[in-house]
């Protein structure tokens, strides 16, 4: 017997580590493995500082609001008043909306929905932050941008019930958006290869000496796929004037973050394998996120190279329609998640400055409920799921920049079939 079987044998069995949610349905709440740190605490840089002089920020939490509301510390970015309200309306019309479509859902009125609960400070704050013609290539929790940006109302309900005036004209499911005119790149559902194109997107800005840059979003699930490791690797090589985001919200559909090696480092300590810095943010705070999305930017727009930046979040709602989250985590859950409701920590903070108080916040979410209800009764009058759809010529539209014969030999047999002219209005009989 060799001396290494014989040392072998004295070794307990191989054993295959899974992860685990630190609890499951039926089960405690337990959240002892966040570190909130202090708020104010984080030391914030110079923006051109070299990474190799950072390497410790994606280990520590950027917060800027306290438990009494009040903003702290190097990354408040010490806004005023109507800015801050103006963002808090785009959080809150973004809740109002996702609840009166999530129920025309569970109507039958489109066949698809997904909240963004709990995680509207993020986009919310950065749409305002940044510039226009900085491109963002989102998720599919990112409806805030748009409503930050006043996108129309009626226009969006129109693309959910994917009716006659869908301005996707019915290419995209409900929700996800295409909106080149207010920043907001068409979204995939296949997440990662977004993170790619918006790299691609800034090294072209780059190329033609532009002076925009991108911002990019992956899930906590998306960053254990090629299609991120791919996308760091060119940002950081070609220094591409992009902000990386990982909106870390506990949880890929119904697989613990885990499995994404969440329990190991926080998913920000990625950059530093490329070589580029990595902020750990609380996705909650709306001042945090703002003043790391302006770090992040100034730092792209000097040539400086790229930033990823880890939003520790909380999806408090299921992944969804087609999810019941109750079924892998405890039902009260997200009550309890130790980083709280964003748009109550913002609301909290304007009260605690004297610009806000729970009377006019009652009253804008009544305005908000009526805005959003009307839009919607104005989608409805157009037609909801299966009443009323894009013209079916469409569907050959916008596939190719020059559609070749293939494609029209196509359109032309299913017109034939359906007793359609060229136009795919219906034919005139003859006699």
């Amino acid at each position: 017997m060799t001396q290494a079987a014989t040392n072998s044998s004295n070794l307990p069995p191989l054993e295959l580590y899974v992860p685990e949610p630190p609890a499951r349905p039926g089960e405690e709440v337990s959240f002892a493995h966040v570190d909130r740190g202090e708020a104010g605490a984080v030391r914030r840089p110079d923006s051109a500082e070299r990474e190799k002089e950072m390497r410790d920020l994606p280990y520590k939490l950027i917060r800027v609001l306290d438990d009494e509301g009040k903003a702290v510390g190097p990354w408040n970015p010490m806004l005023g008043a109507d800015t801050l309200i103006k963002g808090l309306r785009a959080m809150m019309l973004t809740r109002v909306f996702d609840e009166r479509l999530f129920r025309a859902h569970r109507q039958g009125k489109t066949s698809f929905y997904m909240k963004s609960s709990g995680e509207e400070a993020i986009s919310a704050a950065q749409s305002l932050a940044l510039d226009k013609g900085d491109m963002f290539f989102p998720t599919y929790r990112a409806l805030a941008w748009l409503h930050a940006r006043d996108y129309p109302l009626t226009t969006l309900c129109n693309q959910i019930f994917s009716n006659a005036e869908d301005p996707l004209a019915g290419k995209q499911l409900p929700i996800l958006m295409s909106a080149r005119d207010y920043d907001f790149y068409s979204i995939s559902g296949n997440l990662g290869v977004r993170f790619a194109h918006a790299v691609g997107w800034a090294m072209a800005s780059a190329y033609k000496g532009g002076h925009n840059i991108s911002l990019g979003y992956v899930g906590d699930g998306t960053t254990a796929e090629g299609d991120f490791h791919e996308a760091m690797t060119f940002a950081s090589v070609f220094r591409a004037p992009t902000i990386l985001c990982v909106t870390n919200n506990q949880w890929a559909i119904s697989s613990f973050a885990g499995f994404a090696q969440a329990e190991q480092v926080p998913f920000a300590a990625k950059a530093l394998a490329y070589g580029m810095p990595g902020l750990k943010v609380d996705g909650n705070d709306f001042l945090a996120v703002w003043g790391a999305t302006m770090w992040a930017a100034e730092r792209a727009r000097t040539n400086n190279g790229p930033t990823l930046i880890e939003f520790y979040t909380y999806r408090a709602e299921g992944h969804s329609t087609s999810d019941d989250p109750t079924k892998y985590r405890p039902r009260d859950e997200a009550s309890k998640w130790p980083l709280g409701d964003p748009v109550e920590r913002l609301k909290d903070h304007l009260i605690a400055n004297g610009d806000w108080d729970e009377e006019r916040h009652a009253v804008l979410v009544e305005e908000l409920k009526e805005q959003v209800k009307h839009a919607v009764k104005q989608s409805e009058a157009i037609g909801t799921l299966g009443q009323s759809k894009p013209p079916l010529a469409e569907m050959f539209e916008d596939v190719f920049e020059t559609p070749d014969w293939r494609l029209r030999e196509q359109q032309r047999e299913l017109f034939a079939r359906r007793g359609l002219d060229s136009a795919g209005n219906p034919a005139e009989k003859e006699g």
